[in-house]
């Protein structure tokens, strides 16, 4: 069950990450990893690699990394509302 959870949470994870970069928001201008198409591959690599590392855990029967992850997931939707709705 732990596993389907992360891996529902990631599905979000990376709609959320995709729809942010997508946004054209300024701040991303600013930040150098959007410089060139290396950037956006390196960020969705990162996002695989903490949700790979999520779910390898709850396999080894940690059961906190549900919490953790769903805590990960939050902070992104939160920050993804912030940015998409144009409060920062």
């Amino acid at each position: 069950m732990a596993l389907i959870v992360i891996f529902l949470f990631g599905i979000g994870n990376f709609a959320i990450h995709r729809a942010v970069m997508e946004s054209g928001h300024p701040l991303l201008g600013r930040l150098a990893f959007r410089a060139g198409g290396w950037g956006r591959r390196l960020a969705f690599a990162s996002e695989f690699l903490i949700l790979l590392a999520a779910l390898a855990l709850a396999n080894l029967g940690w059961p906190g990394i549900v919490w953790a992850y769903g805590v990960y997931t939050a902070l992104n939707g939160s920050s993804a509302w912030l940015i998409l709705s144009g409060r920062i």
